[in-house]
């Protein structure tokens, strides 16, 4: 039989159907939509993750937002405080239109505000003084000017001591100067016995409105009449009236506010400039500079290493929050596996596993990134008076938060965020679906190209620190920490997991700690990274740091014997008498062993300059003098040359300080043997001279030059004398030549009050140098140099400082390591239970797993921190192996102040873990 068929009929087997046609899509186009819907669909599951593990989220957060609220505070405070350009013009001249500053006697040039400037022709000359009168004569009819000075020292009686307080001379009745202050309480000065202060001298010198304030020589009482807040100055200052400080000689810091009729154009600025005066405008005057150019041409070698070691140690706090964030995300996976696996089974490929658990990172990292920048600039406008008073000293100008440095904030905290994800993100895509599903644990493979890795970067990163230590360059240092520390990074795993096959022979609770440490090693690596990072950074720079304060003390030497204290006058005019300062020794310091000091000084050329000095013979004379460009061979002859060698004396140059003495002063000054102390006095009282350096003494006899020069000469006459002479010994202090008043005739110098060396005993403390300097103050201002004996500076207070940071992340890396462990250890600790495992096991298994993580990571980054001290050190000693003058090279020590803290600290931790967790195993009942 034959079936007849319609021609044409749709869908009929001899005929092909028609199908619709559509326009091929771009692969390109393609690719792009499923990554969009892949990475759309992860943030969302990122976010009900976020919502349902609340916990982990707020860790997560904290650790996230913390330092980004710290930065954000600092870069929004340091923005407010950055005056822009007419920020600074208005408060510098309030009402007035114009600053003006004579700066010199010669044609100068500046820029359009005033703030840089320089001579047109010729050599600088400082202009003279000048008043009121004259600088309103350079000005338009009509005009007006006020002069303010400010800066000016003063030293006032206090409640328990004279206080050091800066004195503002400027008339407050005038509205020119009064719109620079900003009155708090009371009127202003009208009188010269009558001063305004601001809010921090009255608080300092504990002042009130009417009271009386004395100047600490007592030559002065002022009223109070007002409380003034000067906003460039937030210190203690005192503002005075004009005719309270006469001008006896031009000031540094005077300038005159000018209000001039129709303004101040560029002409008057120019016609101004030709005379040397300065001029601040209220508004520009001069051409708009190129946006940005001024910042980026300023820019030099010395701010470009700033900057990139900057950005290095930003790098290091980077890589710590990621290594402690990190331990939260892993826990968080492995407690998500099953849902990760049905995301497998459903058909999502590893990159798309990869996604899901990189917009965990994503999503807590913006949130973080919110958080710290809401709450970091919210702070920096609430704590803005605080700031402004106990940091920066000055208001700041407008409310702004740096939106650019916020913008790049906010990128580095989304960033730490993936980064701190990109581990598990790995680990998960290649975890097994099956095992996934069946809620197992998949046991981590050590593979070994990671160790090979982690041990190449480590070595690389010594020899890159080396290196930079060697050319003496900090970002180099830090770059070759950086890679030995992301080596160790690598290398932890594989250490993890040495370390529990050894726990085989360990009781149970230290067992089942070094157990999980090695099946969780996503979690327990990055926790014992970080606290190996900062324990390391704290040991290397701890080591750096106790061998130069080694080394500073080794190549001290004392001015004077040590407890001694030399009393220097202020002032020429005023100054007390030998007498005078004796009774205030005996008195304070309970010693009258003082003897006066005179200075041997020559009376220079008109113009020119003078200066006495021992000569040196020739044959003991080095060849080469410090700061030579010498080659490498001249360095290696220098360094064998014994006329080259490094002496004691040369600890203060070379200047060798001329004294008048006849023996009176030697023991003080010098602390000599009795028996080289008479030797010498019988010398000085011969009329000889005393060197207490030996090279300058030649067949008994001390060439004395006396060299002057004229200001138009370029070569000095010089007159020697060859006297007869003694050298000590063994002398302390700087390098001094001792005449007689017979040599002093001889070559033609005069003697000249130049102090008073008091004996003691042992170096007065503090508050005596002060009761001891406000005895003398009354008969002229003096200061006072103590010779302790030992370089100044004790570095141990910044050592514990360090190991007290180290110390802090230590304790939180491991309680944040061990809570996370104890919340994905709960079933076994279930299975404990349910076996008859004692109460007390489950807080002992904490101290273990918190002494796992603290204690490993303790020693990694003391021996690590070591290690890179060691490198650093022999580095710079090797580069000194080759310099003249050979400096005094670095020993090699371990900073045993912060090692004892770092070993402290694990137990600190393991205790804190014991008293936080509970005793009580969990009891779960399971349902059928």
């Amino acid at each position: 039989m034959t079936i007849g068929r319609t021609p044409g009929a749709a869908g009929r087997g001899d005929v092909p159907a028609s199908r619709p046609t559509t326009r091929p899509v771009r692969a390109g186009r393609r690719r792009f939509a499923e990554l969009t819907g892949s990475w759309r669909a992860a943030l969302r599951i990122a976010r009900r993750e976020a919502r349902r593990s609340r916990r982990r989220t707020a860790l997560v957060l904290a650790m996230i937002a913390l330092p980004v609220l710290v930065l954000a505070f600092l870069a929004a405070s340091y923005d407010m405080a950055q005056l822009t350009p007419q920020e600074r013009v208005d408060r510098g001249l309030g009402v007035a239109d114009a600053e003006l500053r004579w700066i010199s006697q010669t044609p100068v040039e500046q820029d359009e505000w005033g703030g840089s400037w320089y001579t047109r022709e010729g050599e600088h000359l400082p202009a003279g003084p000048v008043t009121a009168g004259q600088v309103a004569a350079l000005l338009p009819p009509g005009s007006r000017v006020a002069e303010v000075r400010a800066r000016v020292p003063m030293s006032v009686r206090g409640p328990d001591r004279d206080e050091n307080v800066t004195g503002r001379v400027l008339d407050l009745t005038d509205p020119l100067a009064r719109g620079t202050a900003r009155f708090q309480a009371g009127r202003a000065p009208q009188q010269p016995g009558e001063v305004a202060v601001s809010p921090a001298a009255l608080r300092r010198l504990d002042l009130r409105l009417g009271r009386s304030l004395t100047m600490a020589d007592g030559n002065g009482t002022y009223t109070v009449v007002g409380v003034v807040e000067f906003p460039d100055d937030l210190g203690p200052v005192v503002a005075l009236h004009p005719g309270a400080v006469p001008r006896t000689v031009p000031e540094l810091d005077s300038r005159w506010l000018a209000i001039v009729p129709g303004g101040v154009d560029a002409a008057l600025v120019a016609r101004l400039n030709e005379r040397g005066v300065l001029v601040t405008p209220r508004h520009r005057t001069g051409s708009t500079p190129e946006p940005g150019r001024g910042w980026a041409l300023s820019i030099g070698s010395t701010d470009t290493s700033d900057l990139s070691t900057g950005v290095l140690i930003a790098g290091l706090g980077l890589l710590e929050v990621v290594l402690l964030v990190g331990p939260a995300f892993a826990v968080g996976v492995r407690r998500r596996r099953r849902d990760l696996a049905l995301v497998a089974v459903a058909g999502g490929d590893a990159a798309q596993l990869r996604r899901v658990v990189l917009a965990d990172g994503v999503v807590l990292g913006v949130l973080g990134a919110a958080v710290g920048l809401v709450l970091g600039v919210a702070a920096a406008f609430a704590c803005r008076p605080l700031v402004e008073q106990y940091v920066f000293g000055a208001r700041f100008g407008g409310y702004r938060c740096w939106p650019a440095a916020l913008v790049v904030l906010g990128g580095v905290a989304v960033l730490t965020g993936v980064l701190a994800a990109l581990a598990p993100a790995w680990t998960v895509a290649r975890q097994d679906v099956s095992a996934g599903l069946a809620g197992r644990r998949t046991p981590p493979a050590s593979r070994s190209r990671w160790l090979a890795l982690g041990l190449s970067l480590v070595a690389g990163g010594a020899a890159l620190a080396a290196f930079g230590a060697a050319r003496t360059s900090p970002a180099v240092i830090l770059t070759g920490l950086i890679l030995g520390e992301l080596g160790l990074v690598c290398c932890t795993p594989t250490l993890i997991g040495v370390l529990a096959r050894l726990g085989r022979v360990l009781p149970l609770a230290p067992r089942i700690a070094l157990r999980d440490a090695s099946r969780n090693r996503a979690a327990a690596a990055p926790a014992i990274c970080a606290v190996m990072a900062a324990v390391a950074s704290s040991v290397a720079l701890g080591g750096y740091l106790a061998s130069d304060g080694v080394r500073d003390r080794h190549a001290y030497q004392p001015m004077l014997p040590p407890g001694h204290v030399l009393v220097s006058p202020n002032d020429s005019a005023r100054r007390p008498t030998l007498a005078q300062v004796t009774d205030a020794a005996r008195e304070q310091l309970g010693t009258d062993a003082v003897v006066g000091l005179s200075a041997a000084v020559c009376v220079p050329p008109d113009g020119g300059y003078c200066d006495v000095a021992p000569a040196l013979p020739a044959e003991r004379a080095c060849p080469w003098r410090p700061g030579d460009d010498l080659s490498a061979t001249q360095r290696r002859q220098a360094r064998t040359d014994p006329r080259c060698q490094r002496r004691a004396v040369d600890y203060y140059g070379a200047y060798v300080e001329p004294i008048v003495d006849d023996g009176t002063a030697l023991p003080q000054l010098t602390n000599a043997d009795p028996a080289a102390t008479a030797a010498a006095t019988a010398v000085l009282r011969a009329g000889g001279v005393v060197v207490t350096d030996g090279r300058y003494l030649h067949n008994g006899l001390v060439t004395v030059q006396v060299r002057r020069g004229n200001a138009g000469s370029e070569q000095p006459t010089t007159a020697a004398a060859d006297l007869p002479g003694y050298a000590l010994p063994a002398a302390v202090g700087q390098s001094r030549l001792l005449l007689s008043a017979v040599a002093l005739r001889e070559l033609d110098l005069k003697p000249a009050p130049a102090g008073w060396v008091v004996g003691t005993s042992s170096p007065p403390s503090g508050e005596r140098q002060e009761r001891f300097a406000a005895a003398l103050r009354p008969f002229g201002a003096v200061s006072l140099i103590v010779e302790s004996g030992g370089a100044p500076g004790d570095i141990s207070p910044l050592l514990l400082l360090l190991a007290a940071a180290a110390g802090l992340i230590t304790v939180g890396a491991a309680g944040i390591a061990t809570a996370l462990a104890a919340a994905e250890g709960r079933a076994e600790l279930t299975t404990l239970a349910a076996v008859g495992a004692a109460p007390a096991v489950r807080r002992v298994l904490a101290i273990c797993q918190a002494g796992v993580i603290s204690g490993l990571g303790s020693v990694l980054g003391i021996v690590a921190g070591l290690g890179t001290a060691a490198i650093v050190l022999f580095s710079v000693n090797r580069q000194y192996a080759t310099a003249w003058p050979a400096p005094v090279p670095y020993p090699y020590l371990v900073p045993w102040p912060v090692l004892g803290v770092l070993v402290l600290v694990p137990l600190v931790a393991m205790l804190g873990a014991g008293l936080f967790t509970r005793a009580r195993l969990p009891i779960e009942r399971r349902l059928d």
